[in-house]
Order: structure tokens, then sequence, then C-alpha cells
């Protein structure tokens, strides 16, 4: 038999399988008209993995790959249940009636003091804002926790240096919403007291961040790196020590609010450096304008089961951004993931799909669906 002959065989027997497919997906679309009548869940487990060992045991020494189509197969029969089922519960309730637009003239928080790029990235997702600064990142969340201020405004990943784990961290455990997002194009600079020369810098301080996105410039040059709790801080910091042999890295607007000179500028080892914002908030909102989408979980301990929760994402055409993984930190070797993709709630198949992902996954947080712009 030629190979344009088993083509040919496999042409014939698709031709069958998508005939069978699609009358299976017209019965699982009856199943889920049942469902809704008798307030039944969309995922029966337990019979998921009745037909997945069935499947198993009758593929015999294709068992495995065939279970595996099945798995796909019982997947997107549950996203087609959950896209035919309205409502689609509480969690599509809020999204579908969240506020519309950031509230304007009021509090918000950021890490650090003025001049810093946290400071920066406030001002500028929250121009009409009440701008107060806070020493940790922490008490940021605290801040809004305590309804200090409505909002708060946080780096969560540059693109040189990576994710600030720390910010991660608090994410996962405070849960609060993610209502805005912004890129800001981040030049870090040598900045010391007036008349200082980088020959006379033996040291730098600034955020660990900063640090390590200029490190090569740092250690070319012979200059210690010093870690600081920001980098507007940093700069005061070094203003206040009199001391042409000390130096902090920052922006320019922090030299200029304290005092110092601008040394060497630029010296990132990326040029095309830029720092992530996002916006914190205890109230869900959702602009008409949102393109990006939030969320965590963890996933139950069995064979390929984050490979089939990401692959659902594609099935329904969403392009995934960003996947952080964290320890759970509950005494065993468990996960959280954070994930962002590009969207918009305003789809069906969409919230279907945050909804399917909420009543199926452990420990499933939806943080936001904003709008991510970029800071010129």
């Amino acid at each position: 038999m030629s190979l344009n002959d088993i083509r040919k065989e496999i042409d014939k027997i698709d031709s069958e399988l998508i005939s069978l497919l699609k009358e299976r997906m017209l019965c699982s679309l009856k199943v889920a008209e049942i469902k809704r009548e008798q307030n039944l869940p969309i995922l029966n487990e337990k019979r998921e993995q009745e037909i997945i060992d069935s499947v198993y045991d009758a593929g015999g020494e294709f068992g495995s790959y065939i279970a595996s189509v099945y798995r796909e197969i019982m997947g997107v029969s549950r996203e087609a249940q959950q896209a035919e089922l309205s409502p689609f519960g509480s969690l599509a309730g809020q999204i579908v009636t969240a506020k519309d637009g950031i509230k304007e003239n009021i509090a918000v928080a950021c890490q650090g003091i003025e001049g810093a790029f946290g400071s920066i990235a406030a001002k500028n997702l929250h121009p009409t804002g009440n701008i107060k600064y806070y020493t940790t990142f922490e008490d940021v969340f605290r801040a809004v926790a305590n309804d200090e201020v409505v909002y708060g405004v946080i780096p969560v990943e540059n693109s040189n240096s990576g994710s600030v784990s720390e910010v991660y961290d608090l994410i996962l455990k405070y849960r609060y919403y993610i209502v805005s997002a912004a890129d800001l194009a981040v030049s870090q600079n040598l900045i010391g007291l007036r008349g200082a020369k980088l020959e006379d810098i033996k040291t730098a301080y600034s955020h660990p961040q900063a640090l390590s996105q200029t490190k090569e410039f740092l250690k070319a040059n012979g200059i210690k790196r010093e870690p600081f709790s920001n980098t507007a801080m940093a700069a005061k910091y070094v203003s206040e020590q009199g001391d042409k042999s000390v130096a902090a890295i920052g922006s320019a607007l922090s030299a200029e609010l304290y005092g110092l000179d601008i040394i060497a500028e630029g010296i990132q080892t990326i040029k095309n450096n830029s720092t992530r914002f996002i916006t914190i908030s205890k109230q869900l909102i959702i602009p008409a304008t949102a393109n990006k989408i939030s969320v965590v979980f963890s996933v139950p301990h069995s064979v390929g089961a984050l490979n089939r929760v990401l692959n659902r994402f594609g099935m329904n055409g969403l392009n995934l951004t960003k996947i952080e993984s964290r320890a759970a930190k509950n005494g065993e070797f468990d996960y959280i993931f954070y994930l962002d993709f590009s969207g918009n709630l305003n789809d069906r198949k969409t919230i279907a799909l945050i909804s399917s992902l909420e009543h199926e996954l452990p420990d499933f947080t939806f943080l936001g669906n904003y709008e991510e712009t970029i800071i010129k």
C-alpha cells in the first residue's frame, strides 16, 4: 500500500470521526439541558474517570494515546455545555454587573517616595489621584485593606530582571482585583552628589531589581552593589550622606528632586527596559476597553492536569501572556499558578471558560479584566 493510499484511508476515517464527534457534541448539549433542569454541576469526575479507564482498557497497545484524546474530547464537551448554560453562575453575575471606569480624585498608594518609578507609574495611571507613599509592598496592600486608599499601584515584573516575586506572593495572599496595568519605560541612571565623577563611585544603592538591571555596568566599573528598599529612597539617602563615593541608581526625576547629578545615564544592561505596574482594588472594575485577564488557580494531582487547563485557553482562541508558579505554602509540594491572557469578558465563550474553571479547579480566583497600556 502506497503513502497516498494510506492517506486516503486516514481521510475516510477522519470523515467518519467528524460525523460521530458532531453527534457526540449534540448529545453533550442535551446533557447540559438536563443538568440545568436538575441543577447538576457540569463536571462529573467519577463519570469521566470511568470513561477514561474504559477507553484505556479497550485501546490495547494504543490505550494511553486514545485515553489522552478522550480527555480532550471531554474537556471540549464541558466547554460546550458551560457555554450553553445561562446564567453561568455567581462569578459570571459579578462580571456582568461590574463597574466600568476607574474612580478619580481618590487616594492611591504606592511603595517608596516621590521620584520612584512606582510614583511615576501611579501618577500616569491615576493623574487625578492623591498619591500616598508606603515603605513596603505589603504596606500598599494593607492600605487598600484598611480603606486608607482606594487603589494601590505596584510593580509585578521587569522586562530585564523578571518577576517581582514578593509582589506575586502578595497577590496570591490578598487576591484583590486588578483594575488597570501599564508598561513604564525604565531608564536607570547612576546618580550621586554634585560634582562626583564615575571614578569616585565605590558603592551604589538601589532596589534589588534596579541593581539586577544594571549589574553589568556596575561590575565593569568596580562598583559594589548595596540593596535598598526603593530607588528614590536610595537617592534621598545618598543626598543626605555627603559622600562622593556613594551613589544611587534610579530615575532622572529622583536626581532632580534630591539635588543629585546624573553621573551616567541609561546604564541598564538591556536598553529597551520596562517595568509592568498594576492597580489593585477591592472593587471589581471592568472597562469596556479591557484587553487582559488575570486568574490564579491550582490543579488536581493527576497526569497532564496543568497541560489540559492551558490547552483550553488555546481552544478558545485566547493568547497566554504570563504564567507564574508559586508554592502554595501548605506544607506540601503544591503550587498555585498565576495566569495572564489576552481577552475581554464581553465575549460569551470567555465568560463560559472562566465560569467553568471556577467550578472545576481548586483554589480558583478571578483577579480581573482590565486595560493594559504603555506609559510613554
